[in-house]
């Protein structure tokens, strides 16, 4: 991470105006027709840090469009701080400096939007829920019913987090009432008590039990059941480095950002 290279955009058209020349690698485009090069125009390069706070489900996708981003932009480096969306919404409404916040909910973007810290948010994704029991699955949990038992140990996500708030909405929409011996303070948390035995079942997202396939099994929750939500990305108004965090906004809209969250199990918005 962190290589240094200087990045050369060119742009030139014989004969006719420069069209669509600048840093936005996901949207622009031109329909002049080709012809020799006259002239050149040269966007400035993305350089320096790129603090990104992201919420923990994105943990996977983003490390890999972190390193993706660098490669094409070898003088910046990106460096994440992963949590609960609420837990670091509230970091940057209280000061912490910080480039882009990618949210696992609207309501906690939202926060930040009103606070004048953040503006023109954009979806760039969407997850589910699902069910992850140990491998050996000790409880034998086979359905959403079987959370309300109370010999079976539930973790769920704290309720003031996007995974957490979703989980009681599937809940109470099954009619269940489910006493968790263990509240995550975020996603990862929740999957980790699970992976480790420490309980018997969990509610996380469906692209966290994919990438802990293999240390959970992961049990369906039927569509009429599941709750889903949209994940908004927004460079801040007071970003230190506001062309690296611009560019890495741009970066997850376009194809590569979006096929590297599809990959790793997140729908579009």
């Amino acid at each position: 991470m962190g290589r240094r290279l200087a990045v050369l955009a060119v742009c030139a058209l014989a004969g006719v105006s420069l069209v669509g020349c600048g840093s936005d690698s996901s949207s622009s485009t031109s329909t002049a027709t080709a012809a020799p090069p006259a002239a050149t125009s040269s966007a400035p390069a993305v350089t320096g840090t790129v603090t990104v706070l992201a919420a923990a489900s994105l943990t996977e996708p983003f490390t890999e469009l972190g390193e993706r981003f660098e490669a094409e932009h070898p003088g910046a480096t990106v460096r994440f701080s992963f949590g609960a969306s609420s837990a670091l919404a509230t970091q940057i409404t209280s000061g912490a400096p910080a480039d882009v916040f990618a949210s696992a909910s609207d309501r906690n973007m939202q926060t930040v939007v009103d606070a004048g810290l953040a503006a023109a948010p954009k979806a760039f994704a969407a997850n589910t829920m699902t069910i992850v029991v140990p491998t050996d699955n000790p409880a034998d949990v086979t359905s959403l019913a079987d959370l309300a038992n109370p010999d079976v140990k539930v973790a769920l996500c704290e309720e003031q987090v996007p995974c957490g708030d979703l989980a009681a909405r599937i809940l109470s929409g099954a009619g269940l009432s489910v006493r968790p011996v263990t509240y995550g303070a975020d996603v990862k948390a929740v999957l980790t008590t699970v992976r480790l035995g420490e309980v018997d079942a969990g509610i996380v997202y469906v692209t966290d039990a994919r990438a802990a396939a293999g240390e959970v099994t992961s049990i369906e929750i039927p569509a009429e059941q599941n709750a889903a939500t949209t994940y908004p990305i927004a460079a801040l108004a007071d970003a230190p480095n506001p062309q690296g965090a611009q560019a890495f906004v741009d970066f997850v809209l376009s194809e590569v950002g979006q096929s590297v969250l599809a990959e790793a199990g997140f729908s579009a918005p």
